[in-house]
Protein backbone atom coordinates (compact mmCIF):
# COMPACT_ATOMS: atom_id res chain seq x y z
CA UNK A 1 0.00 0.00 0.00
CA UNK A 2 1.47 3.56 -0.78
CA UNK A 3 1.97 6.09 1.68
CA UNK A 4 -0.77 8.02 1.03
CA UNK A 5 -3.75 5.39 1.06
CA UNK A 6 -1.70 4.55 4.53
CA UNK A 7 -2.66 8.45 5.55
CA UNK A 8 -5.82 8.18 4.41
CA UNK A 9 -6.78 4.94 5.73
CA UNK A 10 -5.43 5.96 9.13
CA UNK A 11 -8.07 9.20 8.87
CA UNK A 12 -5.12 11.24 7.79
CA UNK A 13 -7.48 13.21 5.85
CA UNK A 14 -10.18 13.18 7.70
CA UNK A 15 -9.52 17.09 8.94
CA UNK A 16 -10.72 18.04 4.69
CA UNK A 17 -14.55 16.99 6.39
CA UNK A 18 -14.08 19.73 8.38
CA UNK A 19 -15.58 23.30 6.63
CA UNK A 20 -12.08 24.88 8.12
CA UNK A 21 -10.10 22.56 5.93
CA UNK A 22 -12.78 22.28 3.30
CA UNK A 23 -12.55 26.21 2.89
CA UNK A 24 -9.14 26.48 2.67
CA UNK A 25 -8.60 23.32 0.23
CA UNK A 26 -11.82 25.58 -1.88
CA UNK A 27 -9.57 28.62 -1.70
CA UNK A 28 -6.46 26.90 -3.23
CA UNK A 29 -8.50 25.93 -6.45
CA UNK A 30 -9.97 29.09 -6.61
CA UNK A 31 -6.78 31.25 -6.21
CA UNK A 32 -5.30 28.69 -9.15
CA UNK A 33 -7.71 29.53 -11.24
CA UNK A 34 -7.90 33.40 -10.47
CA UNK A 35 -4.20 34.31 -11.14
CA UNK A 36 -4.35 31.75 -14.24
CA UNK A 37 -7.32 33.23 -15.96
CA UNK A 38 -5.28 36.82 -15.39
CA UNK A 39 -2.03 36.31 -15.69
CA UNK A 40 -2.23 33.57 -18.56
CA UNK A 41 -3.74 35.95 -20.56
CA UNK A 42 -2.63 36.84 -24.48
CA UNK A 43 -5.08 38.51 -27.44
CA UNK A 44 -5.35 40.84 -29.81
CA UNK A 45 -6.99 42.39 -32.51
CA UNK A 46 -6.99 42.50 -36.04
CA UNK A 47 -7.73 46.17 -38.58
CA UNK A 48 -7.89 46.10 -41.82
CA UNK A 49 -7.29 49.62 -43.71
CA UNK A 50 -8.19 50.02 -47.69
CA UNK A 51 -7.10 53.09 -49.13
CA UNK A 52 -8.10 54.52 -52.03
CA UNK A 53 -4.91 53.82 -53.49
CA UNK A 54 -5.31 49.81 -53.26
CA UNK A 55 -1.31 49.49 -53.59
CA UNK A 56 -1.03 51.57 -50.09
CA UNK A 57 -3.54 49.16 -48.24
CA UNK A 58 -3.02 46.92 -45.45
CA UNK A 59 -6.19 44.64 -44.54
CA UNK A 60 -4.30 42.77 -41.99
CA UNK A 61 -2.80 44.75 -39.27
CA UNK A 62 -2.64 42.58 -35.96
CA UNK A 63 -2.59 44.46 -32.53
CA UNK A 64 -1.18 42.08 -30.19
CA UNK A 65 -1.20 43.00 -26.00
CA UNK A 66 -1.14 40.43 -22.84
CA UNK A 67 -0.94 40.77 -19.50
CA UNK A 68 0.52 43.05 -17.28
CA UNK A 69 -1.64 45.42 -19.89
CA UNK A 70 0.77 47.97 -20.28
CA UNK A 71 -1.12 49.05 -23.31
CA UNK A 72 0.61 52.07 -24.09
CA UNK A 73 3.45 50.34 -24.65
CA UNK A 74 1.93 48.24 -27.60
CA UNK A 75 3.13 49.76 -30.87
CA UNK A 76 2.29 48.97 -34.35
CA UNK A 77 2.57 50.27 -37.66
CA UNK A 78 -0.40 51.52 -40.09
CA UNK A 79 -0.82 52.64 -43.40
CA UNK A 80 -0.96 56.34 -43.98
CA UNK A 81 -2.22 56.15 -47.02
CA UNK A 82 -0.22 58.59 -48.61
CA UNK A 83 2.55 57.00 -49.93
CA UNK A 84 4.90 54.72 -48.91
CA UNK A 85 4.81 56.44 -45.09
CA UNK A 86 3.27 54.38 -42.63
CA UNK A 87 2.47 55.94 -38.95
CA UNK A 88 3.23 54.19 -35.89
CA UNK A 89 0.49 54.02 -33.16
CA UNK A 90 0.52 52.89 -29.83
CA UNK A 91 -2.73 51.79 -27.70
CA UNK A 92 -3.96 54.44 -24.91
CA UNK A 93 -3.46 53.45 -21.07
CA UNK A 94 -2.49 51.53 -18.49
CA UNK A 95 -3.75 48.80 -15.85
CA UNK A 96 -0.56 46.95 -14.59
CA UNK A 97 -0.59 48.28 -11.27
CA UNK A 98 -4.29 46.71 -11.15
CA UNK A 99 -3.70 43.39 -13.23
CA UNK A 100 -0.44 42.84 -10.68
CA UNK A 101 -1.68 43.45 -7.58
CA UNK A 102 -4.84 41.31 -8.50
CA UNK A 103 -2.13 38.53 -9.61
CA UNK A 104 0.16 39.09 -6.49
CA UNK A 105 -3.02 38.36 -3.83
CA UNK A 106 -3.82 35.22 -6.01
CA UNK A 107 -0.71 34.04 -5.49
CA UNK A 108 0.23 35.13 -2.00
CA UNK A 109 -3.21 33.21 -1.14
CA UNK A 110 -2.84 30.39 -3.00
CA UNK A 111 0.67 29.42 -1.61
CA UNK A 112 -0.72 30.41 2.49
CA UNK A 113 -4.04 28.08 1.46
CA UNK A 114 -1.73 25.13 0.44
CA UNK A 115 0.61 25.75 3.67
CA UNK A 116 -2.62 26.05 5.85
CA UNK A 117 -4.11 23.25 4.23
CA UNK A 118 -0.89 21.22 5.01
CA UNK A 119 -0.61 21.81 9.21
CA UNK A 120 -4.92 20.87 9.10
CA UNK A 121 -3.74 17.57 8.09
CA UNK A 122 -0.70 16.88 9.00
CA UNK A 123 0.06 19.39 12.41
CA UNK A 124 -3.88 19.69 13.63
CA UNK A 125 -2.53 19.09 17.13
CA UNK A 126 0.00 21.27 17.13
CA UNK A 127 -2.00 23.98 15.55
CA UNK A 128 -4.66 23.73 18.40
CA UNK A 129 -1.96 22.96 20.98
CA UNK A 130 -1.73 27.06 22.06
CA UNK A 131 -3.17 30.15 20.56
CA UNK A 132 -0.67 31.13 18.81
CA UNK A 133 -1.47 29.29 15.68
CA UNK A 134 -5.50 29.94 15.78
CA UNK A 135 -4.87 33.80 15.81
CA UNK A 136 -2.42 34.04 13.02
CA UNK A 137 -4.74 32.23 11.11
CA UNK A 138 -7.30 33.75 11.72
CA UNK A 139 -5.48 37.83 11.33
CA UNK A 140 -4.51 36.08 7.64
CA UNK A 141 -7.55 35.33 6.92
CA UNK A 142 -9.13 39.12 7.67
CA UNK A 143 -6.16 40.78 5.90
CA UNK A 144 -6.76 38.44 2.56
CA UNK A 145 -10.36 38.71 2.87
CA UNK A 146 -9.99 42.79 2.50
CA UNK A 147 -6.87 42.42 -0.36
CA UNK A 148 -9.31 39.97 -2.21
CA UNK A 149 -12.01 42.93 -2.13
CA UNK A 150 -9.68 45.32 -2.81
CA UNK A 151 -7.95 43.63 -5.36
CA UNK A 152 -10.76 42.23 -7.11
CA UNK A 153 -12.73 45.85 -7.58
CA UNK A 154 -8.80 47.89 -8.88
CA UNK A 155 -9.07 44.70 -11.74
CA UNK A 156 -12.99 44.84 -12.29
CA UNK A 157 -11.72 48.86 -13.15
CA UNK A 158 -8.44 47.57 -14.90
CA UNK A 159 -10.23 45.13 -16.84
CA UNK A 160 -12.96 47.97 -18.31
CA UNK A 161 -10.47 50.16 -18.96
CA UNK A 162 -8.70 47.77 -20.89
CA UNK A 163 -11.84 46.66 -22.90
CA UNK A 164 -11.78 50.37 -24.09
CA UNK A 165 -8.42 51.14 -25.02
CA UNK A 166 -8.68 48.38 -27.61
CA UNK A 167 -11.87 48.63 -28.62
CA UNK A 168 -11.59 48.12 -32.44
CA UNK A 169 -13.12 51.26 -32.98
CA UNK A 170 -11.75 53.52 -30.39
CA UNK A 171 -8.46 51.96 -32.24
CA UNK A 172 -9.57 52.93 -35.59
CA UNK A 173 -10.11 56.66 -34.04
CA UNK A 174 -5.85 57.25 -33.23
CA UNK A 175 -5.57 56.58 -37.44
CA UNK A 176 -4.72 59.34 -39.81
CA UNK A 177 -5.78 57.00 -42.40
CA UNK A 178 -9.29 56.29 -41.17
CA UNK A 179 -10.11 60.65 -40.64
CA UNK A 180 -10.11 60.39 -44.27
CA UNK A 181 -13.16 59.80 -45.93
CA UNK A 182 -11.58 58.34 -49.36
CA UNK A 183 -10.21 55.69 -47.12
CA UNK A 184 -12.34 52.84 -45.59
CA UNK A 185 -11.25 51.46 -41.99
CA UNK A 186 -12.89 48.03 -40.50
CA UNK A 187 -12.42 45.67 -37.47
CA UNK A 188 -11.55 42.37 -39.07
CA UNK A 189 -11.13 40.91 -35.21
CA UNK A 190 -11.86 41.98 -31.56
CA UNK A 191 -10.45 40.53 -28.96
CA UNK A 192 -11.51 37.79 -26.71
CA UNK A 193 -12.14 38.70 -23.39
CA UNK A 194 -14.00 35.98 -21.51
CA UNK A 195 -11.05 34.40 -19.74
CA UNK A 196 -10.13 38.13 -18.03
CA UNK A 197 -14.62 37.96 -17.04
CA UNK A 198 -13.59 35.06 -15.67
CA UNK A 199 -10.96 35.61 -13.45
CA UNK A 200 -13.08 38.95 -12.38
CA UNK A 201 -15.71 36.04 -10.64
CA UNK A 202 -13.04 34.02 -9.55
CA UNK A 203 -11.49 37.37 -7.92
CA UNK A 204 -14.88 38.03 -5.83
CA UNK A 205 -15.72 34.80 -5.09
CA UNK A 206 -12.49 34.26 -3.55
CA UNK A 207 -13.31 37.03 -1.71
CA UNK A 208 -16.41 35.45 -0.52
CA UNK A 209 -15.01 32.09 0.15
CA UNK A 210 -12.10 34.11 2.75
CA UNK A 211 -14.84 36.42 4.30
CA UNK A 212 -17.21 33.32 5.32
CA UNK A 213 -14.37 31.39 6.19
CA UNK A 214 -13.78 34.06 9.49
CA UNK A 215 -16.32 32.57 11.54
CA UNK A 216 -14.63 29.24 11.41
CA UNK A 217 -10.84 30.17 12.08
CA UNK A 218 -12.61 32.69 14.76
CA UNK A 219 -13.75 29.55 16.82
CA UNK A 220 -10.72 28.23 16.43
CA UNK A 221 -9.60 30.93 18.71
CA UNK A 222 -9.30 31.51 22.55
CA UNK A 223 -11.74 34.82 21.83
CA UNK A 224 -14.01 32.86 20.86
CA UNK A 225 -13.86 30.24 24.21
CA UNK A 226 -13.50 33.29 26.34
CA UNK A 227 -16.65 34.71 25.26
CA UNK A 228 -18.05 31.51 25.21
CA UNK A 229 -17.27 31.18 28.96
CA UNK A 230 -18.39 34.50 29.79
CA UNK A 231 -21.82 34.05 28.34
CA UNK A 232 -21.94 30.88 29.81
CA UNK A 233 -21.08 32.25 33.71
CA UNK A 234 -23.99 34.44 34.44
CA UNK A 235 -26.70 32.08 32.94
CA UNK A 236 -24.91 28.93 35.61
CA UNK A 237 -24.99 31.72 38.42
CA UNK A 238 -28.44 32.26 37.74
CA UNK A 239 -29.48 28.98 37.72
CA UNK A 240 -27.72 27.61 40.57
CA UNK A 241 -28.79 31.00 42.66
CA UNK A 242 -32.48 30.17 41.37
CA UNK A 243 -32.13 26.73 42.41
CA UNK A 244 -31.30 27.24 46.08
CA UNK A 245 -33.97 30.02 46.59
CA UNK A 246 -36.46 27.09 45.26
CA UNK A 247 -35.31 25.28 47.99
CA UNK A 248 -35.43 27.52 50.69
CA UNK A 249 -38.75 28.27 49.53
CA UNK A 250 -40.18 24.59 49.64
CA UNK A 251 -38.32 23.78 52.88
CA UNK A 252 -39.76 26.93 54.57
CA UNK A 253 -43.17 26.12 53.22
CA UNK A 254 -43.11 22.52 54.39
CA UNK A 255 -41.77 23.76 58.18
CA UNK A 256 -44.71 26.59 58.06
CA UNK A 257 -47.22 24.02 56.76
CA UNK A 258 -46.17 21.57 59.26
CA UNK A 259 -46.39 24.26 62.52
CA UNK A 260 -49.91 25.24 61.12
CA UNK A 261 -50.99 22.49 61.38
CA UNK A 262 -49.50 21.77 65.26
CA UNK A 263 -51.70 24.96 66.20
CA UNK A 264 -54.79 24.66 64.67
CA UNK A 265 -54.83 20.79 66.26
CA UNK A 266 -55.24 20.73 70.24
CA UNK A 267 -51.83 19.60 71.68
CA UNK A 268 -52.09 16.14 73.18
CA UNK A 269 -51.12 17.43 76.67
CA UNK A 270 -54.47 19.53 76.22
CA UNK A 271 -56.64 16.85 75.46
CA UNK A 272 -55.33 14.79 78.28
CA UNK A 273 -56.58 17.57 80.69
CA UNK A 274 -60.13 17.98 78.90
CA UNK A 275 -60.61 14.06 79.30
CA UNK A 276 -59.89 14.01 82.90
CA UNK A 277 -62.08 16.63 84.02
CA UNK A 278 -65.50 14.71 83.57
CA UNK A 279 -63.80 11.79 85.28
CA UNK A 280 -63.02 13.88 88.27
CA UNK A 281 -66.66 15.08 88.41
CA UNK A 282 -68.10 11.52 88.19
CA UNK A 283 -65.79 10.53 90.95
CA UNK A 284 -67.00 13.58 93.60
CA UNK A 285 -70.42 12.50 92.55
Amino acid sequence: MDPVSQLASAGTFRALKEPLAFLRALELLFAIFAFATCGGYSGGLRLSVDCANKTESDLSIDVAFAYPFRLHQVTFEVPTCEGKERQKVSLIGDSSSSAEFFVTVAVFAFLYSLAATVVYIFFQNKYRENNRGPLIDFIVTVVFSFLWLVGSSAWAKGLSDVKVATDPKEVLLLMSACKQPSNKCTAVHSPVMSSLNTSVVFGFLNFILWAGNIWFVFKETGWHSSSQRYLSDPMEKHSSSYSQGGYNQDSYGSSSGYNQQASLGPSSAEFGQQSAAPASFTNQM
